[in-house]
């Protein structure tokens, strides 16, 4: 038998040394840990790009940049998610991408959140609603736009059907009305004339009115533009943009000092497509409202279509709402006119 080992060569140490470093397989890990760092800080990077150069990107293919401008203000949800995600990750420059992002969409639209409203001399409240062809409560649709003590209400998508029912319920507060095709306009003070607005030949449903307001006259303007879809072809806004076209020459022949324009325009103020438009007119929503005031789908509103938009006016004050029977919200306002 050989002699015991006396340093116990052979035998296993109850104290195993520690393996040496792999290397390899640590650089492996980190370079794990930096993709996964760079990914939020990309993410950021991209959704501030699309933020600040959403103009840039084209209309040719499928409308995607009115598309894109009509859903920008829910950039916004990236900015807890992306935050969330340098925090767990603790990366210095995903926390600064993501921050830079935050900064300017605070930019752009932290004034709406914030709101501007001021109810001083306000002496004109109107609303705006499309009612919605289907609409099975038409009813209770008009009592709740009575419950903000309108001095006008335009609507949209009025059919032979329903027309006796709204004038039912709103001719006993507002006794002056005129109908073209599918909308309509009741007000409190009496409309001295009125006249369709021939903007999209194939559709009745757009009226121009005099209105004899509080402190003198104003034009009141209803219109429901062509719907717009989003398909596989992209954003189907052709037909939309051509009647835009037309109401944005009809207002500018506009010789009354006092506009208003109300109705279902199937497009966001941040849409491209409406800035020839907003060059002429206030959206009320943008100088006066407090939120974004998305009317639609009303079930969970996405964006704002429905608007309210001045001429010579001020608007003091702008709000949606509560749902009634349609797919849209109603939209109000307070105006000093």
């Amino acid at each position: 038998m050989p002699p015991a080992d006396p340093h116990g060569a052979g035998q296993r140490s109850p104290h195993p040394e520690p393996a040496p470093d792999q290397p390899g397989r640590t650089s492996a890990w980190r370079g794990r840990g930096r993709h996964r760092d760079r990914v939020p800080t990309a993410l950021a990077l991209v959704a501030w790009i699309v933020l600040t150069c959403h103009s840039l990107v084209p209309n040719s293919v499928g409308r995607l940049g009115s598309l894109l401008e009509t859903l920008l203000p829910w950039t916004g949800l990236a900015v807890p998610v992306l935050l969330s995600a340098a925090f767990l990750r603790r990366s210095v420059p995903a926390g600064v991408a993501v921050l830079l992002l935050g900064a300017t969409w605070a930019a752009m639209f932290g004034p709406l959140l914030l709101g501007r409203q001021s109810d001083a001399g306000a002496n004109l409240t109107v609303v705006t609603h499309n009612v919605g062809a289907a609409n099975a409560d038409p009813v209770g649709t008009a009592r709740t736009l009575l419950a903000a003590d309108p001095d006008l209400v335009a609507l949209e998508e009025i059919t032979d059907d329903t027309l006796p029912v709204y004038r039912k319920v709103l001719d006993h507060r507002l006794t002056h009305s005129v109908r073209v095709g599918t909308v309509a306009l009741w007000s409190r003070y009496p409309v001295t004339a009125s006249e369709r607005v021939t903007i999209d030949p194939g559709w009745s449903r757009s009226l121009r009115a005099r209105v004899q307001g509080p402190k003198g006259p104003l034009a009141v303007y209803v219109v429901h533009l062509p719907s717009v879809r989003v398909g596989v072809s992209g954003f189907a806004t052709a037909r939309r943009d051509h009647v835009l076209t037309a109401l944005d020459h009809a207002v500018g022949q506009e010789r009354q000092q006092k506009v208003l324009l109300m109705g279902d325009l199937n497009g966001a103020t941040t849409d491209r497509a409406l800035a020839p438009l907003n060059s002429r007119l206030t959206s009320v929503q943008d100088e006066a409202g407090r939120g974004f005031g998305f009317s639609w789908p009303s079930a969970f509103p996405v964006a704002r279509i429905d608007h309210i938009l001045t001429r010579g006016v001020t608007p003091t004050d702008a709000w949606t709402l509560p749902a009634t029977g349609s797919d849209h919200r109603p939209v109000a306002a307070k105006l000093k006119a």
